[in-house]
């Protein structure tokens, strides 16, 4: 069965044909980080404006890309929380028009759930259950995942998400949005010129734990302790190497996240971590979770680089076992910001 799956839940416009939920026929997806760089962040009518200009003639490249007829679409999965509300409306109205034009059912996705499936697009072989990370910019989630559309979560950020904290910092250093490739660059540097023990020795930033719920994370305080200390560097003169701090953050950004992984897989008594969204691109967290995995005999199933952003593809993944399950969605369905909104929650 074929998926027309389309993403735009943030200022990526994607669509792709994907093939019972685990082959990519095609996919187009036009990124807008040169427009919105001069605002030094999501500006999200202009997101909006941008998908409504762009995700018709993605989706029409795509199909024919992929070198068949409209006619062999069998369903369209498309993103409807969450996300900038906006930008998923746009996204999520095409799809409603496309589902009603080729007489076939709808698919309301999870963002989030996406993020998940992208793992399937890479690892033919992954099935559940297993348990799975979700960082990017807008969300932070540990997910128990039972089942293809059987989804919990474990624990979540209880303010700003990993990605959300590094555009910051980013900001504040003035590099230019998005700033996570560049963090990543000068913390690669930073470890190489000091090792990853001293800068932390030398910049150091808070880790917090909940003992409450030792699944949640928090990244509002790192962020602000490093804000803080830049802040301070500047306004006496001191020194500050952007090397060093960004080896420091991106240590403690891992440090949170490889923690709560190994507690969630031993709480979880689970073999299996998958890993998905914008920060599972950094290599520095790419390496711990390796490292961390490996020790504990699990197996770690991260997707390719390509597949750790926003695409259709994996929304086309997610939304073919939705489809299975028999959860298709009226044009009435609607779309939400939050998954607190949506009926249901996540």
């Amino acid at each position: 069965m074929i998926l027309l799956g389309i993403e735009s839940s943030c200022d990526d416009t994607s669509a792709a044909l994907v093939e019972d939920g685990r082959k990519i026929l095609a996919i187009r997806t036009l990124s807008q980080i040169d427009i919105h760089k001069v605002y030094g962040g999501v500006v999200p009518e202009i997101a909006s404006r941008k998908h409504l200009e762009t995700v018709a003639g993605l989706a029409d490249e795509a199909v024919k890309a992929a070198g068949i007829s409209k006619r062999e679409i069998g369903a369209v999965a498309a993103t409807n929380r969450p996300g900038l509300i906006g930008a998923l409306l746009t996204g999520f109205s095409f799809a409603k028009g496309a589902a009603f034009s080729l007489g076939v059912p709808l698919v309301a996705v999870n963002h989030i759930a996406g993020h998940v499936a992208a793992a399937y697009l890479a690892f033919p072989e992954l099935a559940p259950p297993f348990t799975a990370l979700s960082v990017s910019g807008g969300n932070t989630l540990f997910i128990r995942v039972q089942d293809y559309t059987d989804l919990k979560v474990l624990g979540s950020t209880r303010d700003d998400a990993a990605g959300e904290a590094f555009d910051k910092i980013a900001r504040v250093m003035g590099i230019p949005y998005p700033g996570g490739a560049e963090i990543d660059r000068l913390a690669q540097a930073g470890r190489e010129k000091y090792g990853a023990a001293e800068a932390v020795r030398l910049f150091p930033l808070p880790r917090p734990w909940f003992e409450d719920a030792p699944l949640d994370t928090s990244f509002s305080g790192l962020k602000t302790a490093f804000i803080n200390q830049f802040h301070h560097a500047r306004q006496t003169g001191g020194e500050f190497d952007p090397a060093l701090a960004a080896a420091s953050f991106t240590e403690a950004v891992s440090d949170i996240l490889v923690s709560r992984a190994e507690w969630a897989l031993k709480s979880e008594k689970s073999r299996v971590l998958v890993v998905g969204g914008g920060v599972a691109a950094n290599s520095r967290l790419r390496e711990r979770l390796r490292e961390t995995t490996d020790a504990l005999g699990a197996k770690l199933y991260m997707p390719p680089l390509s597949f750790c952003g926003d695409n259709a593809a994996m929304i086309a993944a997610e939304g073919y076992y939705e489809f299975l399950a028999g959860k298709t969605a009226p044009l009435s369905e609607n779309a939400y910001a939050s998954l607190e909104e949506a009926p249901g929650g996540f």
